[in-house]
């Protein structure tokens, strides 16, 4: 049925032909798109139109007009009515009258609506007063009445628009930047906003608002195209939730995409932000184009003329040289009168770096000129095109928008070919802030920050931009990573050598900080393993950079004081690995003085006695307090402000937790189980059985934990011993009291995680055999595992514990009973029961 008769048979059969002409227009028609709220606002207008028809005696001097999203013809199916009924100020009861005529069906359909009654005198006060109404108003249309008097209020309005532009843009682009602090960026969000995020269609309407005044114009080439891609994603997103939703959640973006017609969650969040990249971009030339006009306009005339008068009458010079063929022009880097591009190939990089190098941005119309004139690069670039990428890279935070304006017209792509498939590539991880491709230009921001610190910064800035290069292929990213950089490195001209130190770096740029949180960094099998892997010092010099760059640009939970620390260790240890420095052999540390007594004591007493102290580095010959019966004045709390919790300004390296407890069963999840219990965060966990001085029968288990509080206060050791002597003795169920816990406080429903993997990493050390766990992150994770291995009859020797966002990668070093590592058969026996345990 055309849209045509929906409405004509909408207007015959009132309020119920209406719905169900509207059910048939969303269930039945085509897929969402412009053709279909068209069609929907057609039929809405007639609809309303025959409600008015039949509800007002006289059209003369009142009128139905739509306004904001309604008023452009864009109805997703869940959309509200912005509506406002206009009268020449007649008798106020034959309006309201009216009013309640018009309302009222809409109410009973279960339709939001924007409602208001006004004059047109009144309708422009309030706009003068208010923003968003006077946005509103600028797309309002007529839908019955008195055409004359919507046509009037259209043009008074508009008219105020533009004599007021000077004063309501500087408003709009500020409540445009409070939104965007509020609400996020669209273009790398998972759960983004469609309308209030930053890049969404709120922003597509403020560039509307600022053509219609006349005072600038928002660059049109791909805006209306982003902007239907988003009202498309929206109407698919009303159908499959059923509410009047803007907000993307996880849970619906497969519903969405199948909507579309689209491949996966992952092509769909693609495209909405290629969609917020271009409305965002053409906002930010848009804004700059407004300061610049408004500066000009704020000069006052006579003050120009008495300038231009000292050159002549010529108007003052305001080009700057930057570099050659680019110079400074109000506020922006553009091109100088004499470039070329068609004959000057390294042109785009260099007017890149130095507009980044000024901290200024880059030209629209230089950057549009630089695609459509400049020759493309020979192959291999020359060094000057290499110097400028390395420059670029080596600004710092005004790189960033420099780039996006390379990206904004597809020079980074000609450029980089490969760039194509990670760019706005979504990254399904909460530690991760950004799209692939703009983290690896966060990256390249942080690591300039580094340049200091190695031999070669250019390898460190092309490594940092290269080093997710491979998240764009199927497979091991850092894998492809590394065919991809050995490609690139010797398309933009690196010799040999450097080419391989750039492959080396992208292949093992995870390297040092998986080994540091996941291995034990005492056992010289791991720090030669690095050693191997990395090469040269010069190459570990970068590799140290690059991970701390790469950390820092991926997320606030990608980086902390106790990572630096365990990754400054090992590259330390590794370093006196490739200087020929001796290593020690493969044998356990003896027991510290310290330890030794906490042993007897343990010992003596029959139960666990604690020790701890906060990592901040105390003195050498500083002493952990015990915690015993007989010591039972321990001399600090662990909620002292001497022990700060994480959450406390920068995070400390956390706190030693020393446990001592006569060798037996269960030790492992009791410990865990207890200080999950008391929602502490273990970080690495280290047990090993100290023998007994001489003359005394029997051992000791010595745990060396550190952990951290997941906020709030630390708990004082006194109850955390008292809660580890009932976990020993069995009289506290700790699964039972953390089953109690989840109960009281469910987690909210989101995506269903991954399924749990558990390997065993061979070769991984000549001590133990390592078995890694890749779960979901929750609380007692670490009891459940602990309990797991005490079933499988295994001794754990050390764990390290890792989390990011919301997974938590945990290595278990797990020996025999003698103490020998577990052949291949058994080890791979005890993995699958570990497996199989998280999953029930």
């Amino acid at each position: 049925m055309t849209s045509t008769g929906v409405t004509d048979e909408a207007e015959d059969s009132g309020p119920g032909g209406y719905a169900a002409a509207r059910l048939r227009l969303l269930t039945e028609g085509a897929r969402s798109g412009p053709p279909r709220r068209r069609a929907l606002a057609e039929l809405t207008d007639g609809w309303l139109a025959g409600l008015f028809g039949a509800a007002a005696e006289e059209h003369t001097g009142i009128s139905l007009v739509a306004v904001g999203g309604y008023g452009r013809g864009e109805l997703s199916p869940r959309s509200d009515l912005d509506l406002l009924l206009l009268h020449d100020g007649r008798d106020d009861k034959a309006v309201a009258a009216l009013a309640d005529r018009l309302w009222y069906p809409v109410w009973d359909l279960g339709i939001d609506l924007d409602h208001s009654v006004r004059t047109p005198q009144q309708a422009r006060k309030t706009a003068g007063q208010d923003l968003k109404v006077h946005l509103g108003l600028l797309d309002a249309r007529h839908l019955a009445g008195d055409l004359g008097l919507t046509a009037s209020l259209r043009t008074a309005v508009l008219a105020d628009w533009r004599n007021q532009a000077p004063k309501r843009l500087p408003e709009l682009r500020d409540l445009c930047a409070e939104r965007a602090e509020r609400q996020g960026e669209l273009q790398f969000l998972l759960e983004p906003d469609l309308k209030e995020a930053r890049g969404g269609l709120r922003d597509a309407t403020a560039l509307r608002a600022v053509a219609a005044s006349w005072l600038a114009d928002a660059p049109r080439e791909g805006l209306a195209e982003a902007r239907r891609r988003l009202l498309d994603v929206r109407d698919a997103l009303h159908l499959a939730t059923g509410r009047a939703t803007d907000r993307l959640a996880l849970q619906e973006q497969d519903q969405v995409a199948a909507e579309l017609g689209l491949l996966d969650a992952d092509a769909l969040l693609r495209q909405v932000y290629e969609a917020a990249r271009v409305i965002s971009y053409a906002g930010d030339v848009t804004w700059r184009e407004v300061g610049r006009v408004l500066r000009s306009r704020s000069v006052r005339p006579r003050l120009r003329a008495m300038m231009n008068g000292r050159n002549g009458g010529k108007p003052v010079a305001e080009r700057s040289p930057l570099a050659e063929g680019v110079v400074e022009q109000d506020g922006e880097a553009v091109l100088a009168r004499t470039a070329r591009p068609e004959r000057d190939p390294v042109l785009p990089l260099r007017a890149a770096a130095a507009a980044a190098q000024a901290g200024l941005p880059l030209s629209r119309h230089a950057v549009r000129r630089l695609a459509t004139t400049a020759r493309p690069l020979p192959t291999p670039w020359p060094a000057e095109a290499r110097e400028q990428l390395v420059t670029l890279l080596g600004s710092g935070r005004p790189t960033v928008q420099v780039w996006e304006a390379l990206e904004a017209e597809g020079l980074v792509t000609r450029l980089l070919p490969d760039w194509e498939r990670v760019r706005c590539r979504p990254q399904r991880n909460a530690v991760h802030l950004w799209t692939v491709d703009r983290h690896l230009i966060e990256t390249a921001v942080r690591a300039a920050g580094f340049t200091r610190r190695v031999h070669r910064p250019d390898l460190l800035l092309i490594a940092a931009l290269l080093h997710d290069i491979g998240k764009g292929w199927p497979g091991d990213h850092s894998v492809a990573g590394e065919t991809i950089a050995r490609d690139v490195a010797a398309r933009i001209g690196f010799d040999g050598a450097d080419t391989a130190v750039l492959a080396t770096l992208v292949r093992h740029h995870l390297l040092l900080v998986e080994t540091a949180t996941r291995r034990d960094l005492d056992d010289p099998a791991t720090v030669r393993a690095v050693a191997q892997a990395v090469g040269t010092e010069h190459t570990l010099e970068l590799l140290h950079a690059l991970t701390e760059a790469d950390a820092l640009a991926t997320g606030p939970a990608a980086w902390s004081s106790w990572r630096g620390s365990l990754v400054a260790d090992l590259v330390k240890r590794v370093s006196g690995v490739l200087a020929g420095e001796p290593q020690p052999e493969a044998e356990t540390a003896a027991p510290t003085a310290e330890q030794e007594r906490l042993a007897v004591e343990a010992f003596r007493t029959g139960g666990p006695v604690l020790a701890l102290r906060a990592q901040t580095e105390p003195p050498a010959d500083s002493a952990p307090a015990p915690s015993s019966p007989s010591s039972p004045s321990f001399p600090s709390p662990l909620s002292s402000p001497s022990f700060p919790s994480s959450a406390d300004g920068p995070e400390p390296l956390g706190v030693e937790l020393l446990i001592a407890v006569p060798d037996q069963a269960g030790v492992l999840p009791a410990v865990a189980g207890v200080l999950a219990m008391h929602r502490l965060t273990v970080r690495t966990a280290e047990l090993r059985s100290v023998p007994l001085p001489d003359g005394v029968e029997g051992s000791v288990l010595l745990l060396d934990w550190r952990v951290a509080a997941q906020y709030g206060s630390l708990p004082q050791a006194a109850r955390l011993r008292a809660d580890l002597v009932r976990a020993l003795d069995g009289t506290l169920d700790i699964a039972a009291r953390l089953a109690e816990r989840d109960a009281a406080h469910p987690r909210r429903r989101g995506v269903e995680p991954p399924p749990p993997r558990v390997t065993v990493a061979s070769a991984a050390s000549r001590l133990a055999t390592v078995i890694e766990v890749r779960a979901q992150d929750a609380p007692g994770l670490l009891f459940r595992l602990g309990r797991a291995l005490e079933a499988a009859g295994v001794r754990v020797r050390s764990a390290h514990v890792s989390t990011l966002g919301a997974n938590a990668v945990d290595a278990f070093y797990v020996t025999r009973g003698e103490g020998t590592p577990l052949p291949g058969d058994e080890a791979a026996s005890v993995a699958r029961g570990l497996e199989e345990s998280l999953r029930t």
